[in-house]
């Protein structure tokens, strides 16, 4: 019996063991609301067929006996997450709890949809060739977890559009299954990065969190309750379309005054081509500038640090979250506009969302690529209704 086939309670307390074990059953009660007895039922058949294992003794006594830790067994299965960009492939294979194992990288001379799907298939066995020689059998790789930019439908596995590979209404969750005849879902790579957050990283135990990246777009994740939201139709938390206005620019998406015309690593780069008067302006040149006291180029940070305050503070008021995480590339500028962020945000977050956590964590894309193992490892033992 699969983990998806499995009752609810079971997911919980696999889930539970994900994201807080080991622990011991009076521990997995206090935090699932679970009774003893319910605990027993779901806990006996995962430890049967592996999914979970019995460690020492922990200081915590039950009935005078000292209680037994459970675990999940991390070697009972491997993962493969993916991170596209419109330039590479990042590639990680991860275990059952989402440790990375091995990563690699690979680029693409093309962003045609079959070419990215045929190197997808050769960096999964490049990935599993790193590994030893048992763990390279038939099956041993039990979900593949792609994320991508756009608007993502997890649920069919389609990319609806993804403007920076210019994909639209590309079944991709079925065309890297068939290259590889392995178990394969698609996400947006923000939400894929928000799982890994909820489970393993600065959103563990957070009843609400957010996170905003910042980089070629502006993406958000939120997670309530334990679950990332998705949206009726795919499309969640598009802070980076929210229109703050104040400029005339055209978004990705083609509309005027969004944030990410603003604030994406592309629009600060094209603001300070325009600010200098040098159409062949690099980002890392802009940043020199800006560094050197250049007026017209410290303005575009500036306006970007605007907008994206704005957004954090959209985000506050609509969500109430505890913590907003910031990530991305873009964070390698974010000392020029931080002051600037923060300042906005603190004017425009009503009320007690002023109070909201605003943490900045640098991620490599390598634990963008873990966020889609673990989006893989859900779809397996708690998948979507």
């Amino acid at each position: 019996m699969t983990l998806a086939d499995r009752p609810p309670a079971a997911a919980l307390l696999f889930q539970t063991l994900l994201a807080h074990g080991p622990l011991t059953r009076a521990d997995v009660g206090r935090r699932t609301g679970l009774s003893a007895g319910a605990i027993t039922k779901v806990a006996t058949p995962l430890l049967t067929d592996g999914w979970i294992v019995e460690l020492g003794r922990s200081a915590e006594r039950t009935n005078g006996r000292p209680a037994t830790l459970i675990a999940v067994r991390a070697e009972r299965a491997r993962f493969v997450g993916m991170k596209i960009t419109g330039d590479e492939l990042i590639g990680v294979l991860a275990d059952l709890t989402a440790q990375t194992r091995a990563t690699a990288r690979a680029g693409l001379g093309s962003r045609d949809v079959g070419t990215v799907v045929l190197t997808i298939a050769r960096l999964v066995d490049r990935l599993s060739a790193q590994v030893a020689p048992r763990e390279r059998e038939p099956g041993a790789i039990q979900g593949i977890g792609v994320t991508i930019s756009g608007d993502v439908d997890g649920h069919t596995g389609t990319v609806q559009y993804s403007p920076f590979l210019n994909w639209r209404r590309v079944p991709l969750a079925d065309l890297v299954r068939a290259a590889t005849g392995i178990p394969t879902v698609i996400e947006n790579d923000v939400r894929a990065l928000t799982v890994a957050e909820q489970w393993f990283g600065a959103g563990v135990g957070l009843s609400s969190f957010a996170v905003v990246t910042v980089g070629a777009g502006i993406g958000c994740g939120i997670s309530i309750g334990g679950r990332v939201v998705s949206g009726a139709h795919g499309v969640a938390g598009e802070v980076g379309h929210l229109p703050v206005g104040g400029t005339d620019r055209v978004c990705t998406c083609g509309n005027t005054g969004c944030v990410e015309a603003v604030a994406s690593t592309q629009a600060i780069t094209e603001q300070a081509r325009q600010a200098v008067g040098d159409p062949a302006l690099t980002m890392d040149e802009a940043v020199r500038l800006a560094h050197a006291g250049h007026s017209g180029v410290r303005a575009v940070f500036s306006r970007a640090g605007r907008a994206m305050g704005l957004a954090l503070a959209s985000v506050a008021n609509l969500v109430g979250p505890e913590r907003i995480i910031i990530s991305g590339e873009g964070l390698a500028t974010y000392d020029l506009y931080e002051d600037e962020i923060r300042s906005t945000f603190a004017a425009r977050a009503f009320g007690a969302a002023a109070d909201c956590d605003l943490v900045v964590r640098p991620l490599p894309f390598e634990e963008w690529a873990r966020g889609g193992a673990a989006v893989a490892v859900q779809r397996v033992f708690a998948p979507a209704k």
